[in-house]
């Protein structure tokens, strides 16, 4: 017997219950998290940040035009290479070990990746190209897969027969995704000139590199100027690329850093060969002596790094939401005025445009070192950006002219549309800030990223490659249920680029 589909009753009932759950995990999350401020005067410190983002000094930084270029060269070559591995992986999404490959380097952060790779090709520019290349390979493959997915078949279905494949693909599948496909390009390169910045964090000549030492240093002003030109280098993004320039970045970024590897062969085997295998196989020790290690290193390290991964994960997803709830407001159509919405523009703006690796770490600098500087950071930042697409997708709402003013037409006419899409975005977000989540550990709060960078710095390779697998482990566990839960909600999220 054929069971009747869910009505709109029962499918609000489901997003209802799954916000609840969700907001009680959030909140036994913030309970466990640590929220102490350890910084002594978190008011002063505040204090002498904000006068030098208000006088930021431009002209302190020595070598910023080389570490402006190394930004954009590592960006521009990185988003060309994981573009056109993930193209051609696309083409073959249908197959399982396809996806499965993808979803893997994805779940890897860029600074992870940087980290492993800077252990055979130095601090040099095919580190930073490869760190953003493997994990956008493993995305534009998603996304670009999801798109001829969606694609309609009836021009394909309509060609001859005796059309070839490739002819039928280049004809009646390629234009119908090509527009998608430039768009999503060219959102993954604004991406990408974070990631550029932020890849300075692990020694690479970015602007993250200098921006770093100037905060910790204390001058403010300095860190405020590399921040502000990352601003805007992102907000210009799409005045300055042009289609038909793209060729000519391109160029210029290989000339100005060309990706050559300057090691051995012999470095690399060693590598995997060597530094990788676990401590007890390296010195002819049996299965047991691997299972006393792997559980030794479970109770040290992994067990606690995942524990405080989830916590800080799940406060960061309840702030996130309630943070989206308050501020799509600002920027949608529907509530305010034009003065109100530019402000409400600006603000989502500078929120969703400052990584939340940057946010982090100027928390850290105000705060002390805790959970609360992370939770912080990755709420605001995805609060913004999941209140931007909410009040972009409010703007195709149509009200009726008696409807009700203010705090009523919010709770009772706008968000009952929106939720549906709120939460599909929400959910959509979580595997990404559980990926971000982990890396905050290379700023010494204790998630996964903490004891991965912990491992390289001691040398101990075997434990960072392991650390990194429960890494990917969690992220593809928390992507799964994501998409799990977001089927059995009837949720979708098509169209909107929020991975």
């Amino acid at each position: 017997m054929n069971r009747p589909a869910p009505t709109f009753t029962t499918t609000a009932a489901g997003w209802r219950r799954a916000s609840g759950w969700l907001g009680l995990a959030g909140l036994i999350a913030f309970a466990c998290a640590d929220l102490e401020v350890t910084r002594g005067d978190p008011g002063e410190e505040m204090m002498r940040v904000g006068l030098g983002l208000l006088r930021p000094d431009f002209l302190a930084t020595e070598g910023l035009g080389r570490a402006l270029a190394n930004t954009l060269a590592f960006a521009f070559q990185g988003v060309a290479l994981g573009a056109a591995a993930g193209f051609l992986l696309a083409l073959f999404w249908h197959r399982r070990a396809v996806r499965a490959g993808a979803a893997s380097v994805r779940a890897v952060h860029e600074l992870f990746w940087g980290l492993l790779l800077m252990q055979v090709t130095g601090l040099s520019t095919l580190t930073g190209v490869l760190a953003i290349a493997l994990p956008y390979a493993g995305i534009f493959a998603k996304v670009f897969g999801e798109f001829l997915e969606e694609a309609d078949p009836a021009p394909a279905v309509a060609l001859p027969d005796d059309r070839r494949r490739l002819g039928r693909f280049f004809y009646a599948r390629l234009p119908l995704i090509w527009a998608s496909c430039k768009a999503y390009t060219g959102y993954r390169l604004e991406c990408a000139l974070r990631a550029s910045a932020i890849l300075g964090f692990i020694g690479l000549p970015t602007l993250g590199f200098h921006l770093e030492t100037a905060f910790r240093e204390g001058h403010y002003g300095e860190g405020a100027a590399l921040l502000y030109l990352l601003f805007l280098l992102v907000l210009t993004l799409r005045f300055w690329l042009r289609p038909l320039l793209l060729p000519v970045y391109l160029l210029a970024a290989l000339s100005w850093a060309p990706p050559v590897w300057t090691g051995s062969l012999q470095t690399l085997v060693r590598f995997v060969t060597e530094d990788l295998v676990p401590a007890p196989l390296k010195n002819d020790g049996g299965v047991a002596e691997l299972w006393v290690w792997l559980g030794t290193l479970w109770s040290e390290q992994i067990g606690p790094g995942v524990w405080h991964t989830l916590v800080l994960g799940l406060a960061a997803l309840l702030l996130t939401a309630l943070l989206a709830l308050v501020l799509f407001p600002l920027r949608s159509p529907l509530f305010g005025n034009r003065v109100s919405r530019g402000l409400g523009h600006f603000i989502l703006v500078v929120l969703r445009t400052t990584p939340e690796f940057f946010l982090a770490f100027f928390f850290l600098i105000m705060l002390g070192p805790s959970m609360l500087p992370g939770i912080l950071a990755l709420g605001l930042h995805t609060g913004a950006i999941i209140a931007h697409l909410t009040a972009r997708f409010s703007e195709g709402l149509t009200l009726r002219d008696d409807s009700p003013r203010g705090l009523n037409r919010y709770a009772f006419e706008v968000l009952p549309r929106l939720y549906p899409n709120f939460l599909a975005f929400l959910l959509y977000r979580w595997e990404i800030i559980m990926r971000e989540t982990a890396v905050l550990g290379i700023l010494g709060i204790h998630t996964l990223g903490f004891y991965i960078d912990s491992s390289v710095a001691e040398f101990r390779f075997d434990r960072t490659l392991v650390l990194i697998l429960a890494t990917v482990g969690l992220n593809l566990g928390v992507d799964a249920f994501s998409r799990w839960l977001r089927g059995r909600l009837r949720l979708s999220t098509r169209g909107q680029p929020v991975e």
